[in-house]
């Protein structure tokens, strides 16, 4: 007896799916291997049941927060320290060469004047000093003796 030859390709029997046989998949689309599979993983859903999803849909793990650093920090930032104490040395520095600049300016204005009154004083002696010639000086004594009755007698 010859085999009988196998139902047709759907392996269906009046419009019905034969069992024991495969269903076909479509031979169009990707192609997914078992090795190519993502782990499946359990995660907590909205409300806290555990529920399975690939790894490659799984949201991402919460990173843990970095330790803090609780070495004791200055009171002040120190680019604030230096800005402070920048603008307090330029402060004493400012006034320093002030002070600086107005002594000598005083020195300066003072000389001015003690050399004005010195050339006044230089001039004049010049003006009213000699003249040349010879000086004479002439000297008269006058001797009046009062007498009674409002008589008085002059010897030159």
């Amino acid at each position: 007896m010859s085999p009988q030859p196998l139902p047709g390709p759907q392996h269906q029997y009046g419009g019905q799916q034969l069992p024991g046989w495969p269903v076909e998949a479509p031979l169009n689309g990707p192609v997914e291997l078992y090795g190519e599979r993502d782990p499946v993983v359990w995660v907590p859903d909205a409300y806290g049941q555990m529920v399975p999803m690939r790894r490659s849909q799984a949201p991402a793990p919460v990173q843990s927060t970095p330790p803090r650093d609780l070495s004791p920090q200055p009171v002040l930032d120190p680019l604030a320290q230096r800005l402070l104490g920048g603008g307090i040395g330029g402060g004493a520095l400012a006034a320093g060469v002030g002070w600086g600049a107005a002594q000598i300016v005083d020195a300066v204005t003072a000389a001015g004047a003690g050399l004005i009154g010195w050339a006044i004083l230089i001039v004049l002696l010049l003006k009213t000093g000699r003249r040349g010639g010879d000086t004479y000086n002439i000297t008269k004594t006058a001797n009046i003796t009062n007498r009674t009755f409002g008589r008085s007698d002059t010897v030159m």
